[in-house]
Formats: structure tokens, C-alpha cells, sequence
């Protein structure tokens, strides 16, 4: 009988790891880092890295992966491995040991293609086999400082803004439903006087967690040194180029030890001189550029200004929320007044009343309500 239940074992079909969404998040060689693992039921996965690296993964390097978050000692995930897909230790000890080294090759290594150098499965996020999205754009308020040059942000529609209870419950139900990256928005997400806290809400969640703003509220160090206390992983600056204070901003901003993304909105007024201002965001170590225009009329300088930016180093962005400017940007690779790829599915947008919608601007297509409507109506 003994005989007859190790053979029914040896051929049993592989039970999948239990379904659902693992996250870690640690250090190596003192650069902090985190990773997300949605597992599907049928055992394959998605891999996160820092919220923007997206990777498929068959069932086996899920597994890995699953054992790799859980800090599972080397040998205890090789038995595992080993006794799950009926391999040999000594096979399953050198898979595990390479994936690992493949990782932690990525995570050391940010702009490496895990394609051609990783023999990963790299997945632009629209085009990934979602269940829910990588982020949630969560826009607190549309309220904008006295001072501001932009106009009224399109309130229209909103009878009011959710109190920090009910942004709680909406980061929780993003959390409940695998959506690894919350980004902050508005309006002026700083006026709220929550913020902080729904930052270390959603830190302890285990979420990624950015910010949209134009900065000011940053220069108070106090102020800045709490956010980065309570979780914030990453700013999106809304660079306004003809204002000493912005760059005074941007300079406090990027002595800190944090990964910026600065936005630029082209217009009329800035695109003369927007050589120079991408010049001078190279010489402050800017890395990352979100880069739109405000008309359509703007689009043969804004090219010649795209390849500007690649030829000084700047990573050009397209897949994360924009401001509301002086005039509603203008995201070319979209398409003017249509959904950016990827809107509705790789991420949603939460207007401050709880209204969801595929993307900003997209008014006319509300999905429910993040707080009062269930997940499988918002998102199908």
C-alpha cells in the first residue's frame, strides 16, 4: 500500500501555490527596492519590480519568485521545487540559484532589459493578462493654491472630497484587489492635511506609494522629512520653468534620496527655451521626464524637444498621471481627448469623490465608485 500511495504521489497533478498577492520589501547593497507577486490560480504570475518593471512568469518562476519574497531558506525552496515538479535537488538547487541571481541582476541594474539580457518575459503593462491594475491614481482633491497659474481643475462633476476614513477603505479595497501602486494626485495633493497619513496608510498596506506635485510644500524639510518617514517611494514634480521658486523646489527636492520624475507641460509661453530647461533638469541629475503639450499645434517642436531629451539621458515617461495646467496636456502618444494605452486596465483613476474612471480627463465614463460599488463592476 506504501508502494501504491508514493506512485500515486509521484504522478499526482502539481497543486499551484495558493493565489493571491505577495510583497517584499528590503534592501541590497543598501538601495532599497520592492517587488510585488500577483499569483493567478492557475499558478503563473506577475512580477513586479518598484512598480514599473512587469514581468510574466510560468508556474515554475512563480514559484521562485513566491520563495524569494518569503525569504524561504535556499534549501527548504529547493525540497519544495524539487518535491513539487518531480525534478532532481541538484536540478532544482541550480533553477532556484539562477533565478535568484537573475533578480537580483535587475534589481542592481533598473535600465537593464530583462529580455535580452535576463531571458525574462517583460510585459508592457497594457498589455499584460491583468485581473486588476499595477496603479491606482488617486486624486484627493482638485483644490490649487491661490497662487497658481493653472485654472480651475475640472471640479465640475465632484460634489465633494472624501474624508481620510473613506480613503482608507478606498486604499484597502485597491490593496484586497492586488493593486500593488498608489500615486497621489489632484488638484494639489499637499492641501490636504491627511496626506501623511494616508501614505503610511498605504505603506503598511504594502503599496508602492507616489506623489503628483508642484513642490512648494516640500521646501518645509519637516513637512518633506515626514512623508519620506511615512512611505512616499516617489515623487512626479510638476516643473512650472518660468518660476524661481519651482527650480528652488526641485533643487531641495533632488538633494533627498528619492526617485523623481519631473513633468513638463509645453506651451506657448516655455517651448522657446524648453532646450535650456531640459539642460538644466540633465545638470541637476533629473533622470526621468514626463514630457506633454498643451496644443496639438505644438506637435512638430514638441518632437524635436523629445529627442532633445534622449540625447541628454532623460527616460522619457507616458503611462503616469499629468497635472491639469494651464490647459488640459495634450499626451501625443495618446492621441488628443482619447485614453492613453493602458487607461482602464493597467491603471485607474479616482476622482476625489470616489468616482472611478479609465483615465484622467475621461469624463464621461465612469466606471462606479471606488468606495460604495463592488471591484467586479469597476473593473471587468
Amino acid at each position: 500500500m506504501k508502494i501504491i500511495n508514493r506512485l500515486a504521489d509521484r504522478f499526482a497533478k502539481v497543486q499551484p501555490l495558493p493565489a493571491g498577492v505577495y510583497h517584499k520589501q528590503d534592501t541590497q547593497d543598501g538601495k532599497p527596492y520592492r517587488v510585488h507577486l500577483r499569483l493567478r490560480p492557475d499558478g503563473s504570475g506577475i512580477f513586479i519590480l518598484n512598480a514599473s518593471t512587469v514581468l510574466q512568469l510560468n508556474p515554475t518562476a512563480a514559484e521562485y519568485a513566491y520563495h524569494f519574497i518569503h525569504g524561504t531558506e535556499p534549501e527548504q525552496a529547493v525540497k519544495q521545487i524539487a518535491g513539487r515538479y518531480r525534478v532532481s535537488r541538484d536540478t532544482a538547487r541550480q533553477d532556484y540559484q539562477g533565478f535568484i541571481e537573475r533578480i537580483e541582476t535587475l534589481i542592481a541594474t533598473p535600465d537593464l532589459d530583462p529580455v535580452s539580457f535576463l531571458d525574462f518575459e517583460r510585459a508592457a503593462p497594457h498589455s499584460a493578462d491583468l485581473s486588476s491594475p499595477l496603479r491606482l491614481d488617486c486624486a484627493l482633491t482638485y483644490r490649487l493654491r491661490a497662487d497658481s497659474n493653472a485654472e480651475y481643475a475640472p471640479a465640475k462633476r465632484v460634489d465633494r472630497e472624501l474624508g481620510t476614513d473613506e480613503w482608507r477603505t478606498i486604499l484597502d479595497k485597491a490593496w484586497q484587489a492586488g493593486i500593488p501602486h498608489i500615486t497621489f494626485t489632484g488638484g494639489e495633493a499637499t492641501l490636504r492635511d491627511d496626506l501623511p497619513e494616508l501614505i503610511a496608510h498605504a505603506e503598511k498596506n504594502g503599496q508602492v506609494c507616489g506623489l503628483l506635485t508642484d513642490g512648494l510644500k516640500l521646501t518645509d524639510k519637516d513637512y518633506f522629512d515626514l512623508l519620506l518617514q511615512t512611505g512616499l517611494d516617489h515623487i512626479l514634480f510638476l516643473l512650472q520653468p518660468e518660476d524661481a521658486k519651482s527650480w528652488g523646489a526641485l533643487e531641495q527636492i533632488m538633494a533627498e534620496d528619492i526617485f523623481v520624475t519631473v513633468h513638463l507641460t509645453l506651451n506657448e509661453r516655455n517651448i522657446t527655451n524648453a532646450e535650456q530647461t531640459l539642460e538644466r533638469l540633465a545638470k541637476l541629475e533629473v533622470k526621468s521626464l514626463s514630457l506633454t503639450g498643451s496644443d496639438a499645434s505644438l506637435r512638430d517642436t514638441y518632437d524635436a524637444i523629445r529627442d532633445k531629451a534622449a540625447t541628454l539621458g532623460l527616460t522619457l515617461k507616458f503611462d503616469l498621471p499629468v497635472p491639469y495646467s494651464v490647459s488640459n496636456p495634450v499626451v501625443y502618444e495618446a492621441g488628443e481627448n482619447a485614453i492613453p494605452e493602458g487607461g482602464g486596465k493597467a491603471w485607474l483613476y479616482v476622482e476625489p469623490d470616489g468616482d472611478v474612471l479609465p483615465s484622467q480627463g475621461s469624463l464621461e465614463q465612469v466606471l462606479g465608485n471606488m468606495l460604495w460599488d463592488e471591484w467586479n463592476k469597476i473593473y471587468t
